[in-house]
């Protein structure tokens, strides 16, 4: 069975898609930690980041720099942080989040509910921001 993610890609589920080329995708996270919260992926479904091939593992880290870029000049914040945990969906993934403290990463606290309207603005201007 796909993956959400695979099905994301496949046009299956809509996403809030904040960049894409023909290898990799970027979208907001639903339950994000932090408004912004991206999830950048390979289009090939692989589930552990470790069993990518090299040149797909490359261009991942590179496509989520240039979404990383966009996403610091389109939400005000200290860094990007950067953090790949691979449990929650068998497809790779990068959590890239806004940070302006350490518990902005924390992962076990409450995620946001943010609305529809919220989630399609803030995509569109990430989106606006980011050069591939």
């Amino acid at each position: 069975m796909a993956s959400i993610f695979s099905r994301i890609v496949a046009g299956e589920i809509p996403a809030y898609k904040v960049a894409e080329d023909e290898n990799y995708l970027a979208f907001l996270d639903v339950s994000p930690l932090i408004k912004g919260h991206i999830l950048v992926i390979p289009k090939q479904e692989v589930d552990y980041i470790f069993d990518l091939e090299d040149e797909v593992y490359t261009g991942l880290h590179l496509f989520a720099k240039k979404v990383a870029l966009g996403l610091k000049q389109a939400i005000p914040c200290k860094r990007i942080g950067v953090t790949v945990i691979g449990l929650e969906v068998p497809h790779v993934h990068i959590h890239l989040v806004p940070m302006n403290n350490m518990s902005d990463m924390n992962f076990s606290k409450p995620k946001l509910q943010l609305s529809s309207e919220e989630m399609t603005e803030t995509a569109a201007k990430i989106a606006e921001k980011i050069v591939l």
